[in-house]
């Protein structure tokens, strides 16, 4: 005869029985997305009117939520724009280390295209003209969006440097400044900024730079 275990096993075990809940996941994936579209939100009301004119609830609608959501993190439109430029930027490429004229065209490339985009142009300009008015904005903005790319660039340079791709005595700072005002030039220039803006641009710089 069986016994009872068999006839009545535990209740884990039988069919249909519920299981018990899986460990939970890290994180609340709510509360992310959530947070990424207000961020989204608020750079485009800030490209869109300035930091004088924003206002919380206009973000709210443009992000699809509510008041309450945007004040349980920040307690103002200033703290809440400082998060959101550093997420302003767009990804650069990594550099190969390749080749010292392949990883600038990438580079130079990639800041000419985002430089373009009339959001970021907006954004770049709003900041320059208002900076003395919100300082921790604009030090926001040098810190995780401007400063990073630089020092992107200038890694690229000093490797070119010890590889001996670049002439020993190359001023560093001076040809990351040439590289910044060829992105400012590109938006004024009567073609697109692409890779071929990048080669010509960077094929010059090389010239003087190379080592001999």
């Amino acid at each position: 005869m069986p016994s009872s275990a068999a006839v009545n096993p535990p209740a884990g075990q039988r069919a249909g029985a519920a299981r018990p809940p899986g460990p939970r996941r890290p994180g609340r994936p709510r509360s992310e997305h959530a947070e990424k579209a207000i961020l989204a939100a608020a750079l485009e009301e800030l490209a869109d009117c300035g930091p004088d004119s924003l206002c919380i609830e206009q973000v709210a609608l443009r992000a699809g939520v509510g008041k309450a959501t945007i004040y349980r993190r920040w307690p103002g439109k200033e703290d809440m724009l400082v998060d959101a430029l550093a997420v302003a930027g767009t990804q650069l490429p990594e550099p190969q280390g390749k080749s010292v004229r392949a990883d600038l065209i990438a580079l130079l490339t990639a800041i000419c295209r985002e430089a373009a985009d009339p959001r970021q142009a907006r954004l770049l300009a709003l900041l320059q003209g208002e900076g003395r008015r919100y300082p921790r904005l604009m030090a926001r903005y040098l810190a995780t969006v401007v400063q990073p790319r630089r020092e992107l660039v200038r890694s690229v340079l000093r490797r070119g440097v010890a590889t001996g791709e670049l002439r020993q005595d190359t001023d560093i700072e001076a040809a990351s400044f040439l590289l910044d005002g060829a992105v400012l030039a590109s938006l004024h220039g009567p073609g697109p900024a692409d890779v071929r803006y990048a080669r010509r641009v960077v094929g010059e710089l090389m010239r003087g730079l190379a080592a001999r």
